[in-house]
């Protein structure tokens, strides 16, 4: 797996083998990042939720993002998201919180521009996460929520202040992007 874009394109990201973790592939995060860039009018401030190997936040970074928090509750993609992010040298515009998503909400209290959310295909609490995120002070106005999720997760085209503004498909992959209006 690859950078697809900015300072450190090309550059290739370590991910955990053996089925645990399953990474956004190259073409999904170029089509992501692709509406992002047409649709975000900042994105200095990101977090990415579910972070395995930290390639949509490192992504991010490479592509202009000021600052990215990463959450994952598995050490050793915690352990990867670090050594991706020492490799790439964006390590000084990052910090990594070893815990679940839930747990992070409790403590996080910065809002963000752009929040990445790449769940588990198996979890269908998207919704419920998506509520959480709307109803916390992490989301601002004008925040995004890029959710990728699997097809047969079906995701609502409201979840209080956040309202889905694009949608599109690669395969079983979906890409879901809120706004908080």
């Amino acid at each position: 797996m690859r950078i697809t874009g900015g300072i450190v394109k090309g550059h290739r990201l370590k991910v955990l083998r053996g089925g645990l973790v399953r990474p956004t592939t190259d073409m999904v995060r170029k089509a992501l990042f692709s509406i992002l860039e047409t649709t975000a009018s900042d994105w200095s401030r990101t977090l990415d939720l579910y972070a395995g190997s930290g390639a949509l936040g490192i992504e991010a970074l490479s592509r202009g993002a000021d600052w990215g928090d990463f959450v994952d509750q598995e050490p050793k993609c915690c352990a990867i998201i670090k050594d991706n992010l020492t490799k790439t040298g964006l390590m000084e515009k990052a910090h990594v919180y070893c815990c679940n998503v839930t747990k992070a909400l409790t403590f996080l209290n910065t809002k963000y521009d752009v929040i990445f959310m790449d769940p588990p295909y198996s979890d269908p609490s998207a919704g419920n996460l998506l509520h959480k995120l709307a109803m916390s002070n992490l989301v601002g106005t004008g925040s995004l929520i890029a959710v990728c999720h699997s097809r047969r997760i079906l995701l609502k085209d409201s979840y209080d202040s956040l309202q889905l503004i694009k949608e599109r498909h690669y395969g079983d992959t979906y890409i879901s992007i809120y706004q908080k209006e």
